[in-house]
């Protein structure tokens, strides 16, 4: 049984990792071409802010995976340090995800055309 607990945490963690490089490398790619367009004088700042929001949605996702794996890991190696490590990565974590939604509210509302609600 702990090997199936061991195997769905390094599973979930894995997923949580691409969601992350995934997100980084499809931003980098949409990026690039925006960037070209600086050189032409055309103001790519409301472009990038959107990049920069579904950049911070992947983050938010992969932070969301890797919390759940571990604690997965910690019901299998329940030791008082591991408690203390964990509850130490997932209010770090936490902290990291909150102000990070917060930003993407914001540049949500940002980003809104007038008179859409």
């Amino acid at each position: 049984m702990r090997e199936v607990f061991e195997i769905t945490s390094m599973g979930i963690g894995v997923v949580g990792a691409a969601v992350i490089l995934w997100g980084v490398v499809l931003i980098v790619f949409r990026l690039i071409p925006l960037e070209a367009t600086v050189f032409r004088n055309t103001s790519v700042f409301p472009q990038r802010e959107v990049l920069r929001h579904q950049l911070g949605s992947y983050l938010l996702l992969g932070l969301e995976f890797l919390i759940a794996a571990d604690i997965i890991r910690t019901i299998i190696h329940p030791t008082l340090n591991d408690i203390a490590v964990l509850g130490s990565i997932v209010v770090i974590r936490t902290l990291i995800s909150f102000f990070l939604e917060r930003e993407l509210l914001i540049l949500g509302r940002f980003n809104q055309k007038p008179g859409v609600s």
